[in-house]
């Protein structure tokens, strides 16, 4: 950074008005929450593991100790109640240090921002910690009849069972990343040299999760370093609208702009729900009271994080997980006589399959029973002036190349059974919009991407309240008021509705 621009951005910071520092240190704020209720989650699972490590020393105390120290811990700690209760108030104080000094070591912050050997020895050291400060208080309230062993027992399983489970979690993410599922795509404005380390940075270290869409050129930055033609997506006059159609989640700040331009740029990123970082040296001043977040070793500052409701999510996987699992097991057997038909009512393959368009523009393979005959593809244009629905959809009541079971299996839905496989491989969820054929898609708006930020759904709101509505319009209406108003209660109530639809035979 040259001379004047540091002096350009001293003034800047010396000039910020009170209300920009109280904005400021509301959004600092706002991230603070953010991460509170991201950790939420995992605070319930350290509390069901202390109790579970406790239970366990105990019993395991109870039937392997000897006679007369069982006798002793049974009727001095367990029928006594004061000893009772000092057990019960030795567990919360462990519990609470344990989750305060695991938020005070980040453990609730997003995995992917820290290494595996650092999340690990965190996780040893807060347990650590935690035990000391119980074995203290054993110490100091004289608490003679409470088995030590029990307690050393419960502190060493509370460490090897939150470990593991951390381990676990990060295997499982990481396998996710390698095919592309739960990746953040990023946007990094500015082409020069910390541009540049930064792409480097998100490259190299692929357990971040974050996959490089593009550099925004940021016109008068001055820098002496360039960006390929290729790598360059826009310009910053075009940022929000490469942002939907990369479908970015973060855009990182790497150059220098006037504040009020990185202002309006935070509104905006507020409004389309994009989260905003910059490199804190960039902008002294700009967000007081906003935490430090290291993207592996690189320093950032969070200017704007939205919230995601992982719970609920985490929640909406786990019930396509156990609903595709039941479904697949309980009609195994009509599955495979809708098969045997399938292949007895025509030549060709007993699948479907074809590209579909899933969450963020990712490309997956959706398995349906065939209901057309084997060259319906080739066919395709010969019935296009028969297409009942309008803008980009393409749907024919009467169409002559679905077959006479075909016919059956559409009716009520039955050929799209396979696609549970596709709900239980994660490419695809119970409840979501439909998924799109590339061809939609190339012919999409930008408003109409807003429909793919979510996983597409076998059932959906179009599915149950308006299948027969040839409308584009309130085809993507419906499904983006799915995507603006998610909830797991709605999920629910779509699924209910779906038993009717489907018993009324109202598919085509």
């Amino acid at each position: 950074m040259d001379m004047a621009t540091s002096e350009y951005w001293q003034r800047a910071s010396s000039s910020a008005s009170p209300s920009s520092r109280l904005e400021e240190g509301v959004s600092g704020r706002k991230t603070a929450r953010k991460f509170s209720e991201k950790g939420r989650f995992w605070i319930i699972l350290d509390v069901i593991t202390v109790v579970g490590a406790a239970m366990f020393a105990t019993f395991y105390k109870f039937h392997t100790g000897p006679v007369a120290e069982v006798k002793g811990f049974w009727h001095g700690t367990l029928i006594h109640g004061r000893s009772m209760s000092i057990l019960l108030v030795l567990l919360c104080g462990f519990t609470t240090a344990l989750i305060m000094t695991s938020r005070r070591l980040h453990l609730y912050t997003p995995m992917r921002l820290t290494s595996f050997l650092h999340e690990q020895r965190l996780s040893v050291q807060a347990c650590l910690y935690s035990g000391l400060l119980l074995a203290g208080t054993l110490y100091l309230i004289h608490a003679e009849d409470i088995s030590r062993s029990i307690v050393l027992m419960t502190v060493g399983l509370v460490t090897i069972s939150l470990s593991l489970r951390r381990l676990a979690y990060r295997m499982l993410i990481y396998r996710r990343f390698e095919r592309g599922v739960g990746t953040r795509n990023v946007l990094i404005v500015g082409t020069g040299p910390e541009a540049h380390a930064l792409r480097h940075h998100l490259e190299s270290i692929r357990h971040l999760g974050y996959s490089f869409k593009g550099f925004i050129d940021l016109p008068g930055s001055g820098s002496r370093f360039t960006a390929s033609s290729g790598d360059v997506v826009g310009t910053f006059d075009s940022l929000f609208q490469n942002a939907r159609k990369q479908f970015v989640d973060e855009i990182f700040f790497t150059t220098p702009c006037e504040r009020g331009v990185v202002q309006d740029v935070l509104d905006q990123a507020r409004i389309h729900g994009v989260d905003l970082r910059m490199v804190p040296d960039m902008y002294d001043g700009l967000a007081w009271n906003s935490p430090i977040e290291y993207i592996g070793q690189f320093p950032t500052i969070p200017l704007h994080c939205g919230h995601v409701p992982e719970i609920g999510l985490l929640l909406k996987r786990a019930m396509d997980i156990v609903l595709a699992s039941l479904t697949l097991l309980i009609l195994s057997p009509v599955l495979l006589i809708i098969a045997i038909a399938v292949k007895l009512d025509s030549h060709g393959p007993v699948f479907y399959t074809s590209e579909r368009i899933g969450k963020k523009g990712r490309v997956f393979r959706c398995i349906k029973f065939r209901t057309m005959v084997r060259d319906a593809e080739k066919r395709r244009a010969d019935v296009m002036h028969m297409n009942e629905r309008d803008g980009v959809l393409f749907k024919i009541t009467n169409d002559p190349r679905i077959t006479k079971l075909g016919r059956i299996l559409r009716k009520y839905s039955l050929d799209e059974l396979p696609q549970f496989f596709n709900a239980l491989r994660g490419d695809m969820s119970i409840v979501g919009p439909r998924p799109p054929l590339a061809s939609e898609v190339r012919e999409y708006k930008l408003s109409h991407l807003r429909r793919l930020d979510v996983m597409p759904g076998i059932t959906g709101l179009w599915q149950v309240q308006a299948r027969q509505d040839p409308s584009f319009d309130n085809y993507i209406s419906l499904d983006v008021t799915y995507v603006d108003n998610w909830s797991i209660w709605l999920d629910l109530h779509i699924l209910i509705r779906t038993v009717a639809v489907v018993l009324a035979g109202t598919g085509s």
